[in-house]
């Protein structure tokens, strides 16, 4: 199973990132494909550019392309003022003037986290009401609150019991 894990920010240290790499390697039998938003970097989607470009820059098309690759995602959301980050939503806005349907029927956990109590609880929930919309299947969907009080950075993983059983099985459902 191909897993696409990103996280939804372009912060070079970004926690939703981490998060998502090590909830996207608890899949089991996976191969994970990691992304960073930074590599994908865009024009801000304004149709006068799409217009000035006669069409969509190459990035947009390379993230569908991780999509379509995949067998499954894991998705992390940074929450900026209660709402996507701009990195993601410019990604998002230039991949859907491809195709609406951009997450193609694949299975994905969602997952938000941040350093305060709220886990960006907010932004996850957007996310996940949203995902049908744009054919994504959403399996599970968990906030992870005070990343920094819950996460073992030298380890890389979860290091409060109750939300890494949790995490855990979300990861198990999604191979199923």
């Amino acid at each position: 199973m191909k897993v696409l894990a990103f996280g939804a920010s372009s912060s070079k240290k970004s926690i939703n990132k981490q998060l998502a790499a090590h909830v996207a390697s608890l899949v089991p039998n996976a191969e994970v494909d990691l992304l960073d938003l930074n590599d994908l970097e865009m024009p801000i989607y304004i149709e006068d550019i799409e217009a000035e470009l006669s069409g969509q820059p190459p990035q947009a098309q390379v993230f569908l392309d991780r999509i379509a690759a995949a067998d499954a995602l894991v998705i992390s959301f940074a929450e900026h003022n209660g709402t996507y980050s701009a990195a993601y939503k410019n990604t998002f806005d230039w991949a859907s003037r491809i195709n609406s349907k951009m997450f193609l029927g694949k299975p994905m956990l969602l997952l938000s986290t941040s350093p305060g109590p709220g886990g960006a609880s907010s932004v996850l929930t957007f996310a996940t009401n949203s995902m049908q919309f744009f054919d994504g299947k959403v399996s599970a969907s968990i906030s992870v609150p005070s990343f920094y009080d819950n996460f073992d950075a030298e380890k890389g993983e979860i290091s409060n019991a109750e939300i890494a059983a949790q995490l855990k099985q979300a990861a198990t459902e999604l191979a199923d």
